[in-house]
């Protein structure tokens, strides 16, 4: 009966044991070898040994991000079709929207597509395609899933047409990912592997022209390798240096040449065959889920746009009519914001356009939030500030204070709506009303908008449109 030994560390320690007991019966034979030399050795030998045993030969743990079941992929593909439909209704012209359509409708006949689809990807000469015609001229697929490999442009190059942004979009297009370099990574080649992580994009790190490099040295930067990426790591040699061949004949004569060894791609074709047996039909899933969000928010972009169109008239009109009354009635900065500067009702009909319905509480208890964070974030006094800086540069000869306050009550008026817009554009569509503000979200929001017009241009631009609308001219047509 074989008993199978499933503890790493009961085995380990059993190995450890045996290399002592033979580290003791040699001792004569190696005492010249350096302490630190020997344990090390039997550290990396055991270490080794350890995981050669526990690593899986036939199975593969699941990749990182994969989608594991068609209800995820249609229930993507159902969202991403509700936001078009909500676009349909709210600009049924919408030059987008056939196009759109047209893709949505592909990425249901995407479900049950059979090839896979591979890129090659990697810095300059890294040897991209010299992998692909190696993997294509060889018999490894031939009892696989079609797979179908495309070499991408080279990554870190200049900006361009051919930026790393611009590459990584079509990368985003497979469903699976071979990352090509051939050395330990750089910081830059990280980074990209990162952002193929986080776009929950699979991929295997291959370490090509292993063969440049002596033993000790490719070992060495595979385990950095390994270290740094944990798993899904693999070292190939696509196209080895040719080596110098001698034969001594029976004569004494010498004949030499150089002989092209052949490609070292078991440990890739291996990984591949593993990947594509077990979880072929869910990369498929998974590209189709990654291209359903990425239509989606292209189709909220449009969204987004229209809706903005809609809602700029009435941050604008609000804007104005909480500067005239701040400027007919002068109270303290503080007392402005909480009477003029936020308008209960522009939440509301700000929330109507994007499918955030209040009631008249809810918006009240919103603006007063607004209010809030507006202070504790020093919004109003800062406002009031540049703009008495502005003003300076006027020659304002009616009623400067009221002029002063007008501005700030439009400008802080602005500000909020232009921040309810930003915040309602990054919830989903069609949220169910009622929903609690997420206060740190909003309160970035704020400071962000904030920030944006802060600058003295557009304030220069404000208050001059400001003041005109103030003027005694101009409160008197709307009086006559």
């Amino acid at each position: 009966m074989v008993v199978k030994l499933r503890r790493p560390i009961l085995v380990g320690g059993l190995g450890l044991s045996f290399s002592l007991w033979i580290l003791q019966s040699w001792h004569d034979s190696i005492v010249q070898l350096s302490e630190f030399g020997l344990f090390s050795a039997l550290a990396v030998g055991g270490g080794l040994w350890l995981f050669q045993k526990n690593r899986p030969k036939n199975t593969l743990e699941q990749l990182d991000g994969i989608v594991v079941d068609r209800e995820t992929v249609e229930s993507a593909i159902a969202k991403t079709e509700a936001v078009i439909n909500q676009l349909a209704q709210e600009a049924e012209n919408h030059t987008a929207l056939e196009i759109l359509r047209e893709q949505v409708a592909q990425l249901r006949l995407e479900l049950d597509r059979q090839e896979i689809k591979v890129a090659v990807t990697g810095g300059k000469s890294v040897g991209k395609s010299t992998l692909i015609q190696v993997l294509e001229s060889s018999t490894w697929q031939e009892t696989q899933r079609k797979v179908s490999f495309w070499e991408t442009p080279p990554l870190f190059r200049e900006a361009g047409e051919n930026s790393d942004v611009a590459v990584l979009a079509e990368v985003q297009q497979s469903d699976f990912v071979l990352f090509l370099t051939n050395g330990d990574l750089t910081d830059s080649e990280f980074q990209i592997l990162q952002q193929l992580k986080a776009a929950s994009q699979p991929a295997i790190l291959v370490f090509n022209k292993q063969d440049q490099y002596l033993a000790d040295e490719r070992a060495n930067v595979l385990l950095s390798l390994k270290q740094r990426m944990e798993e899904n790591v693999v070292a190939t040699a696509s196209s080895p240096i040719p080596i110098k061949v001698r034969k001594h004949e029976a004569d004494g004569a010498v004949q030499e040449w150089m002989e092209q060894p052949e490609a070292d791609i078991q440990q890739l074709t291996q990984q591949l065959s593993v990947v594509l047996a077990q979880q072929g039909q869910q990369l498929v899933w998974t590209t189709t889920t990654r291209k359903a969000k990425l239509l989606k928010a292209e189709a909220k972009s449009f969204l987004n746009g229209t809706r903005r169109d809609r809602s700029t008239p009435i941050i604008e009109q609000y804007q104005w009519i909480t500067a005239a009354a701040a400027f007919a009635n002068p109270v303290p900065a503080l007392d402005i914001l909480a009477t003029a500067a936020i308008n209960a009702q522009m939440v509301m009909d700000l929330g109507n356009i994007y499918q955030q319905k209040f009631s008249l509480e809810q918006a009240q208890t919103v603006a007063g939030t607004m209010g809030s964070l507006m202070l504790k974030l020093g919004l109003v006094e800062l406002s009031t500030k540049a703009i008495s800086t502005v003003l300076k540069s006027n020659a304002v000869t009616f009623v400067a204070g009221g002029v002063v306050q007008g501005v700030s009550a439009a400008y802080l008026t602005r500000v909020a709506g232009l921040s309810l817009v930003e915040y309602f554009e990054q919830q989903e569509v069609a949220l169910d009303s009622g929903n609690p503000l997420n206060l740190e979200k909003l309160r970035q929001t704020l400071q962000n908008v904030f920030q944006r017009n802060q600058q003295i241009g557009f304030l220069q631009g404000f208050v001059k449109q400001g003041v005109k609308r103030l003027s005694p001219e101009a409160q008197s047509e709307v009086v006559g």
